[in-house]
């Protein structure tokens, strides 16, 4: 019960405030959502992936372990996937979103304090769980936004905005510069910092102001897609991650830390690609709202679960 109070608490009510003033002022203002997607994309996400692994130290056995992991998980998650997709029959524009909201987790704004939490602010456990959320701002900004236009748009329209998101350079220049020691300087540091800040927290706005945007009620194919695409992400998303862990042989420590991080709800990124890509921007955004808060008891569970096996 602590546990579950303690998520609620100081995971899930703040962002389901930033979540509601996003829904408020939209609705006060109509607000320009593709301004604040592309703030997102271009600025606030690549300066928080910069700073983490700036400033993180990750040795290199670590870093094969933890992509050895996240290759195979997403292997055997995009696998199930497709199995349901043929079963559902979704095409097109659909199968291209529950992709996204199911191979996508909240491995940052979501992820971190839930890993400081269960594993007690442990530094070896943060570095894997950097590891897990470089690799989930890479992917959704590479396979996501390929996988959201490929039913759409050429290639060569694909590579282009491909090459254009900032975070696919970001994240080489943070590991070349730590490994040569290069300092950054105070000025720049400072700017990275303020920007980093606001991340979360016009993420979780942008997300309010989609959901805000949203005219009627959810029909009933809408809501079975949500709650399929939520128990995939839930559920089999650990299930998943403990079978993989299984199979490597994985130190406990570790484990434990890739099992949680697999648990958490469906990322913003699938939001902001939806919504920056016109979409299924209505799914995309009731997965996250309907997956987060469904989390609260899944992930809490799978806390618990971990601690007295």
């Amino acid at each position: 019960m602590d546990i579950f109070l303690h998520i609620l608490w100081n995971n899930v009510l703040p962002l389901s405030v930033i979540i509601s003033l996003g829904i408020l002022l939209h609705r006060i203002f109509n607000l320009d959502i593709k301004t604040l997607s592309k703030l997102n994309f271009y600025l606030f996400s690549p300066a928080i992936m910069f700073e983490l692994l700036y400033g993180t130290a990750i040795s290199l056995q670590l870093f094969g372990q933890v992509m050895l992991f996240f290759v195979l998980f997403m292997l055997a998650q995009y696998a199930l996937l497709e199995v349901v997709i043929r079963l559902r029959k979704y095409d097109g524009g659909k199968k291209a979103a529950m992709r996204n909201s199911v191979l996508f987790y909240n491995s940052a704004n979501y992820g971190i304090p839930i890993n400081q939490l269960a594993f007690s602010a442990n530094t070896y456990t943060l570095s894997v769980q950097i590891l897990i959320m470089m690799m989930q701002s890479l992917v959704p900004n590479t396979y996501g936004i390929y996988n959201v236009n490929a039913h759409k748009a050429d290639w060569r329209e694909i590579r282009k905005v491909i090459l254009s998101m900032p975070v696919i350079y970001v994240i080489p220049i943070a590991f070349l510069m730590r490994w040569l020691h290069v300092p950054l300087p105070e000025f720049l540091s400072i700017s990275v910092g303020y920007l980093s800040n606001a991340f979360i927290g016009t993420a979780l706005f942008t997300l309010g102001v989609q959901l805000g945007s949203m005219h009627g009620m959810l029909t009933k194919k809408l809501a079975l897609d949500v709650g399929i695409a939520s128990a995939l992400r839930l559920l089999a998303g650990p299930l998943l991650a403990w079978g993989v862990v299984l199979l490597l042989d994985l130190d406990g420590m570790m484990s434990a830390a890739l099992i949680v991080s697999s648990a958490v709800p469906t990322s913003l990124s699938s939001v902001l690609l939806a919504v920056e890509f016109d979409n299924e921007k209505d799914f995309a955004s009731q997965t996250v709202l309907i997956s987060t808060a469904l989390s609260i008891v899944t992930v809490t569970m799978v806390i618990y679960l971990l601690r007295v096996s």
